[in-house]
């Protein structure tokens, strides 16, 4: 694993994604992608080696577990943090009590990249309707500030 990283390089990495198609369980650049994948790519780019590889899930998974994998999986491998910056993981629930099902990259201010099913992997605004469904925010281990 790195020994640091800064926002920029993820913001970076993140970027690159944009424009690659959504698929189900993929992880590849340019190929396809669903959000955990993004996430999942970008890791790879800035940190290393994936920590863990994830079980093969259906896209109604979040519906069929009472668990909360996808957030219990981000307190296990990132950082929680109280605020959202470039470079932070945003993780989403689509309703009270319902799994954590989505997750984005912060790109700057009031902006993430994600990829939905139906679209390519995009730049997006964090609009109230986002920004009400946040169920944790995160940051890469090892990131740190990049001082001028």
């Amino acid at each position: 694993m790195a020994a640091s990283l800064d926002r920029e390089a993820i913001v970076r990495a993140a970027q690159g994604w944009i424009g690659t198609p959504y698929q189900h369980q993929t992880s590849l650049k340019g190929v396809g992608c669903d959000c955990l994948g993004l996430l999942r790519g970008v890791w790879r780019e800035v940190v290393g080696e994936e920590p863990e590889v994830p079980v093969p899930y259906s896209p109604a998974w979040a519906e069929l577990d009472a668990a909360d994998p996808l957030l219990e999986a981000a307190r296990r491998r990132l950082v929680t943090v109280e605020m959202a910056q470039p470079g932070s993981v945003l993780i989403f629930r689509w309703r009270a009590g319902a799994s954590a099902k989505h997750c984005g990259i912060v790109s700057a201010p009031g902006r993430m990249i994600h990829a939905h099913d139906g679209a390519c992997t995009a730049e997006v605004a964090i609009v109230p309707a986002w920004a009400r469904r946040i169920a944790g925010i995160f940051d890469f281990p090892a990131v740190c500030e990049v001082r001028d």
